[in-house]
């Protein structure tokens, strides 16, 4: 399970500087390549290795969807946590999926010159996940437990967050930092539930592994709905190529279009990608994940990639009231409206 981290950007301060001359060079040899009828090379940045979330990603450039776009694009896991934001930031890539609460923070807090040009997954997949013999279904059943997560100011706000809004105590929940080992700490007693988990994975996992288990969302708890990925782009090339981001959406929603009608053959594309030394996946698993995942990344009110105003005030308003930034930034500095 993935790490969720609210990290100070150093290390981005330090690739952001010259940045904006190399964009400006990138921008150039890209344009001198499309008008010799070449594909114009994009560099998307995962949250993490493949998985169902990415699969409309691999089908787009196996069907040829981004070629028709002008587009040839090299999807990459992440070397490090926080790489699609902070490779996207300097200019090192083009678009990047990463988390909504984290971009909100680190354009506050860091000046971050991202944006989210769509919205990947229109609600949360975090979850409060339990062993069904703890009998943990609502956050009042936290109380005198403990909750293992990854040692994350999000995770400890969220928990907070959800014990207020039941008339809870906070203090009456133990948080225990268990860093990397949600799974491990919670089926072998050290803790009675665990935050970090995420419902398209872990749960699907646990169960073929002959775990029963409950869960539930913190948005059900008074916590605003979030989207739990979305696609990053840098401020320069928003401003400069807007046509090249909208070929990319506009591709990434036929690639879903097939996701959603053929999903065994979509599903069959990212096997055929994975990462087997870093992540191997589970067919079993990726299946339930895809269903799962299906009725989240597009609901009857929510097209797929959309998002909303409303969303992101409610997050940035939530977000300072928990103390994890420091002011409101305006809308237009978090998020960035591609027409396509």
């Amino acid at each position: 399970m993935k790490k969720r981290f609210f990290a100070a950007f150093a290390a981005c301060a330090m690739l952001l500087t010259g940045c904006s001359a190399g964009q400006s060079a990138d921008t150039d040899t890209n344009d001198t390549a499309q008008a010799d009828g070449e594909l114009r090379e994009l560099t998307v940045v995962l949250d993490w290795y493949p998985n169902a979330l990415h699969a409309f990603l691999y089908q787009a450039e196996e069907a040829g969807y981004f070629a028709e776009e002008g587009l040839t694009v090299n999807i990459q896991p992440p070397a490090g946590t926080n790489d699609a934001m902070s490779m996207v930031a300097a200019g090192r890539a083009d678009i990047g999926l990463y988390y909504q609460q984290d971009v909100i923070q680190a354009r506050v807090e860091q000046d971050v010159p991202v944006k989210s040009i769509g919205a990947v997954v229109q609600g949360p997949l975090n979850i409060i996940l339990s062993l069904k013999e703890k009998d943990i279904t609502e956050p009042a059943d936290l109380v005198g437990k403990t909750i293992g997560y990854a040692g994350t100011e999000l995770s400890e706000a969220l928990v907070r967050s959800i014990m207020e809004y039941s008339g809870a105590d906070p203090s009456s929940v133990e948080m225990i930092d268990v860093g990397f080992d949600l799974m491990s700490s919670m089926v072998t007693g050290n803790v009675d539930a665990t935050i970090g988990c995420l419902v398209n994975h872990e749960v699907p996992q646990m169960e073929k592994e002959g775990f029963e288990v409950n869960y539930f969302f913190p948005d059900d708890f008074g916590v605003p709905q979030y989207y739990e990925g979305i696609f990053l782009a840098n401020d320069t090339m928003i401003e400069q190529e807007p046509e090249v981001l909208a070929g990319f959406l506009r591709a990434c929603e036929k690639g879903f279009a097939d996701f959603k009608s053929n999903t065994d053959e979509v599903l069959q594309v990212l096997l055929d990608n994975q990462d087997e030394s870093n992540f191997p996946l589970d067919p079993d698993v990726e299946q339930k994940s895809c269903e799962t995942l299906l009725p989240l990344m597009e609901t009857a009110d929510a097209a797929f990639l959309s998002q909303t105003e409303q969303c992101w005030q409610e997050n940035i308003d939530w977000m300072f009231d928990q103390g994890l930034i420091s002011e409101k930034p305006d809308i237009t500095e978090v998020m960035a409206t591609i027409e396509y």
